[in-house]
């Protein structure tokens, strides 16, 4: 069984930058691709400036990728370049261009949104939220909706409020036709799909994962059940502790480069070939513990069980069906299968359409697209016994069912999360919906969470209680 403060541990280390190129078994320098791979994890997989070239501490304004001049030009200064496999792309400050970027980074596979129509989103923008005020946690200073976009180096936030725009705000790469990396939000996405096909039967929460995936049979997932896959509450012996270069981590992230390996490079090739390699530690179903692989896993049940790829179930199941502006798209490994830990890109406005869904139990307009009973699954929660032995300090009484994060709160939220501050934001009571796109310096939610939490309540109760009727 997973530590009590294991995952407290690592959110704690999250907040720390690494200040030094990681090497992988004398594999250097990282490639693109793996360094994503890792970023798109827990933590911070490549060096990061700790202040700005005039000795300041970076700003959401100093590190502005437009400001900073990456890949302006035709061509661009060579020093001003970030190209396909370079092993600092997701560096900080680079990180604020790349973000925007990936599909110009390394091999993607994309996810259609069909041929049916936009979801329309009305508006009825707020000039007064840039000034709503809140208290960040552990601090004696009042800070605004509209100091915090900036400090937690946002590029893009949009709030609906009954199911119209109130606010949408860019900065950085980021505008209202591009696509941002998810980063763990993605997680919740494919979380969604497995908790549709759970409900329809096509795979049992109940039954082992080897009785889908045979191969996994003598690995640590073989045993465990679709449920304790879905919840995370797998005993692994796999570290997400990116300080220790001997961690799983780090031969995740190799195996899921796509780009071609070294000649003495005898590890795992794929995702698929990764997973057959972790071994069990401790008891399945008594901690959460938060661990990318289990979402891997469950890419691979859903393909496996359907006989489709993840990136044609998502689009069936979702993205053709959300009203969706604009196709979305996944990282993939060297054979093509689909990141499902952390590969997803969308635009703003789209993820925030997935919000909706989400508050409004699974419809979009007329349409059912995911069963009410999914939905309000995910919203009761999960085992909050086994999450509180992960010690996550600053998400006490919270609980993670299906790949979301629930906070048992008075008003039902739940988040989606992922590094550098990519959240969604569901206030059932409130009839609210939050989704940010960022890229801040630091990767563990620890970073931003005490202004981010705080903020996203504050905007919620300022909207109920200065509601304008339509």
């Amino acid at each position: 069984m997973a530590g009590p403060s294991a995952d407290a541990t690592l959110e704690a280390a999250a907040r720390r930058p690494i200040t030094r190129r990681l090497p992988l078994h004398g594999w250097l320098p990282l490639p693109g691709a793996l360094v994503l791979t890792a970023l798109l994890l827990l933590a911070p997989a490549a060096a990061m400036g700790a202040a700005a070239p005039d000795g300041r501490p970076w700003t959401a304004a100093s590190s502005d990728p437009r400001t900073l001049g990456w890949m302006q030009g035709s061509p661009p200064p060579p020093d001003r370049v970030i190209g396909f496999g370079d092993p600092q792309a997701f560096s900080f400050p680079r990180l604020r261009w790349s973000v925007c970027h990936t599909d110009q980074l390394m091999p993607t596979r994309a996810v259609s949104r069909g041929l049916g129509p936009v979801r329309p989103l009305p508006r009825q923008e707020r000039a007064d939220l840039d000034a709503v005020r809140f208290q960040p946690w552990g601090t004696s200073q009042p800070m605004t909706w509209g100091q915090a976009f900036d400090a937690n180096f946002t590029d893009g936030l949009l709030v609906l409020h009954r199911g119209a725009v109130v606010y949408e705000r860019y900065a950085g790469c980021l505008g209202p036709t591009g696509r941002h990396a998810a980063m763990s939000l993605t997680k919740s996405l494919v979380g969604l799909l497995g908790e549709v096909l759970v409900a329809e039967g096509v795979l049992n929460a109940n039954a082992q994962v080897c009785a889908t995936i045979p191969e996994l049979a003598g690995s640590a997932f073989g045993e465990a059940t679709v449920r304790q896959v879905l919840d995370m509450t797998t005993a692994l012996d796999y570290s997400e502790d990116y300080a220790d270069l001997n961690a799983g981590v780090w031969k995740h992230a190799a195996a899921g480069n796509a780009l071609p390996k070294p000649s003495d490079y005898s590890g795992p090739r794929t995702y698929f070939e990764f997973l057959q390699t972790v071994k069990p530690k401790g008891v399945h179903g008594q901690a959460f513990g938060y661990k990318t692989v289990n979402t891997d896993v469950l890419g691979w049940l859903i393909s496996r069980a359907t006989g489709q790829p993840l990136t044609d179930v998502m689009a069936e199941r979702l993205w053709s069906r959300l009203g969706a502006e604009a196709g979305a798209f996944f990282s993939v490994d060297s054979i093509g299968t689909p990141f499902a830990g952390g590969g997803f890109n969308a635009s703003l406005r789209d993820m925030a359409r997935v919000g909706q869904l989400m508050l409004e139990e699974g419809r979009v307009g007329t349409e059912q697209v995911i069963p009410a009973a999914v939905i309000r699954g995910i919203r009761a929660g999960g085992d909050r016994a086994a999450f509180a032995r992960a010690g996550y300090k600053q998400l006490q009484g919270w609980s993670y069912r299906g790949m979301w994060w629930v906070s048992h709160d008075a008003n039902g939220t739940v988040m989606a999360r992922g590094v550098h501050g990519q959240s969604l934001w569901i206030d059932p009571a409130a009839r609210v919906v939050i989704a940010r796109f960022a890229s801040h310096p630091v990767a563990g939610n620890a970073a931003n969470d005490a202004t981010t939490l705080p903020a996203y309540r504050a905007i919620s109760r300022h909207l109920v209680s200065h509601s304008v009727r339509r």
